[in-house]
């Protein structure tokens, strides 16, 4: 049984330039936006772009218009691509991530270490599960060396639990699930987890929507949450965890998997009402709940329980 958040509550909507915006992404927004406005609440637009590789000025662009194409509003944040490059670029914070990591290896000083290895190498020593099989961990590799990632050592036994607003009480094995994962990149730049948990504190989040598939990340953010310094405060964030949408091969939708033909939901869905009736779906509303937002929100029951 879906749970609404707590109040006072404060969420984000975090998209990626690195692909066009699809179904999966638009109906996880629409669904924040939804509950972050039931609940009153202020919602950020925080565009993570620390993955300047895959960066496209078309996919900044798409983010915009999607959103603007689904009718949903935000409070704080930027208003198009170029105050965002301007003000709003996590490229503009690489110097608090990388204080954040050397303070947690200050405090913790076998808490990370240096990995050398390469993608294939990585592919060819995948340990069961396909994470990190740990070939560095005992090596002592020059943390100031270039071309050196860092990675977490996580103790085999940890256990992350968290109440799920959508699942129930959680589980995560992190150890086994996403092993000694990456939190400073080959370039020297902070990893997505680091990043995200620094960025939601600053921003005061305190209500995140993701899907299943990003459980083994919020275990990763609330471990690292206890060992980056001033960053405890992220363990008190309630999160909500909804089911994926499949596309038509049963396979979750990915901006990774997108070809070059694929534009995203805003090119390829007629009308956001196809967005909207997913969400309703994934809510359990009645017919013609999805037919506008204005539907969807009255369609919400007032007590705190779908």
């Amino acid at each position: 049984m879906l749970q609404f958040p707590s109040v006072p509550v404060v969420s984000r909507l975090a998209p990626t330039p690195s692909g066009f915006l699809h179904l999966g992404n638009a109906v996880n927004f629409t669904l924040t936006w939804l509950l972050t406005r039931r609940a009153g609440g202020t919602l950020h637009l925080r565009i993570d772009d620390l993955d300047r590789a895959r960066f496209r000025p078309a996919y900044l662009d798409n983010i915009f218009r999607t959103l603007e194409w689904l009718g949903l509003d935000y409070d704080q944040g930027p208003s198009g691509p170029a105050e965002f490059e301007r003000y709003y670029s996590q490229q503009q914070r690489l110097a608090e991530y990388e204080a954040a990591l050397q303070a947690a290896r200050t405090a913790h000083p076998t808490l990370f270490y240096a990995c050398r290895c390469s993608r294939t190498e990585l592919a060819r020593a995948a340990a069961p599960g396909g994470h990190y099989s740990g070939t560095c961990q005992t090596l002592g590799l020059p943390f100031e060396a270039s071309g050196l990632a860092w990675r977490a050592r996580v103790p085999p036994t940890t256990a992350i639990i968290w109440p799920d607003l959508a699942q129930g009480p959680q589980l995560v094995a992190l150890a086994e699930e996403l092993g000694d994962f990456v939190v400073r990149k080959k370039d020297g730049m902070a990893a997505y987890q680091v990043a995200s948990v620094l960025d939601d504190q600053r921003l005061g989040v305190n209500f995140i929507v993701r899907g299943q598939d990003l459980r083994a990340s919020t275990a990763a953010q609330l471990w690292l949450a206890e060992v980056l310094p001033g960053q405890a405060g992220f363990t008190r964030t309630q999160f909500l965890h909804h089911n994926l949408l499949l596309d038509a091969a049963g396979q979750k939708l990915s901006k990774s998997t997108q070809t070059s033909q694929q534009r995203g939901i805003l090119a390829e869905g007629a009308a956001p009402q196809v967005v909207y009736r997913a969400v309703a779906t994934l809510l359990g509303l009645p017919v013609g709940a999805g037919e506008s937002l204005a539907t969807l929100r009255a369609a919400l029951p007032e007590q705190n329980s779908l």
